[in-house]
């Protein structure tokens, strides 16, 4: 089969996803064999790419956002069935015995593994799940339109619940990428006033066609005092502008895997009054069947720029020169 690998990280100039010619994977007794149909090109996998995140695993194809039809199932898997549609998302395995696991925070658990960091993921022609971690998806919608919820949509759920923003609260989204522009969409229906604060004019654009009360630089000044702030761009500048926008009582969520290093902190500017700081990491499966059931009411508009698996680098080339407007997607 063909697949994507990080050969060796470095900037994105230096090319370093290539191209390669793997056998197509066996599924182990706990395992589904996926034919991808489409996957979401995440920022993660450009930190992996670029050496931001560290490779766990040598040559690793990337990408944790797979719609894809079952073509093959473990002896030992039961409930699934050839040609069936799952999904294949960030969380690829928990230990399900340490004590984060026991208390229902399967993302904290140390020996958790990911999928396209610590497993080959989806930017290939086939990938292998641990059925315990496949979502089973609706077989009507297109598949671009599935694969930025299984990690864009479910961190930003989480990220949102993080935010404990109040019912009908005010929130600012700093960026508006994948993420973002669906986490927005969800706060917009379930009553929020959303402020969106970004530099890229077009997601600015975007912001407001898709209900944003505002849409401002990412350094501005919001029109009013936030009740909760999510952070999706890498930019540890931007904790304490988003932490200074925060009304009395406020809370700054931190969606990204990879920040760049933040700034001091002024006590009285950025925390005093009960403010606080949140960081999210990676999800839990209760938070992706969550995620599901409000995307299936609240039906979000998917902004996708859509590419041939064959340019994967040059989907992933697009996203760090910020050339995509809402989510990109490779298709098979």
């Amino acid at each position: 089969m063909d697949a994507w690998v990080v050969n060796e990280p470095g900037a994105i100039a230096t090319r370093p996803l290539r191209r390669v010619r793997r056998p197509v994977p066996e599924p182990g007794p706990h395992e589904l064999l996926v034919r991808v149909e489409a996957c979401g090109v995440c920022r993660t996998d450009l930190h992996l790419a670029e050496g931001d995140l560290t490779p766990r695993r040598p040559r690793c194809s990337p990408g944790h956002e797979v719609v894809g039809e079952i073509a093959a199932v473990g002896h030992q898997v039961a409930g699934f069935a050839h040609g069936e549609r799952v999904g294949v998302a960030w969380l690829a395995w928990t230990c399900g015995l340490c004590q984060y696991c026991g208390r229902g925070a399967e993302n904290l658990c140390p020996h958790s593994r990911y999928t396209g960091w610590d497993l080959d993921g989806g930017y290939a022609e086939y990938a292998v799940v641990d059925a315990d971690f496949a979502y089973r998806l609706p077989s009507g919608p297109p598949p671009e339109e599935l694969a930025p919820l299984l990690c864009a949509g479910i961190i930003g759920h989480r990220a949102l619940k993080r935010a404990q923003l109040p019912p009908g609260g005010r929130l600012g989204v700093y960026g508006f990428g994948a993420s973002a522009h669906l986490t927005a969409q969800l706060a917009i229906t379930g009553g929020a006033t959303v402020h969106v604060l970004t530099r890229s004019a077009d997601a600015r654009r975007l912001a407001l066609d898709l209900g944003a009360a505002s849409a401002s630089g990412a350094y501005d000044t919001p029109p009013e005092p936030l009740d909760a702030t999510i952070l999706f761009a890498p930019v540890g500048d931007l904790v304490p502008v988003a932490l200074a926008a925060l009304d009395r009582g406020g809370t700054l969520a931190i969606a990204g895997i990879h920040l760049t290093d933040v700034p001091a902190l002024n006590y009285e500017r950025h925390l005093f009054q009960e403010r606080s700081v949140r960081s999210v990491t990676a999800n839990t499966r209760q938070d992706g069947k969550e995620l599901f059931v409000l995307a299936a009411s609240a039906r979000p508009r998917i902004a996708v720029t859509r590419y041939a698996m064959s340019h994967a680098d040059r989907a992933l080339a697009d996203l760090a020169a910020d050339r995509v407007n809402g989510v990109a997607v490779l298709m098979a």
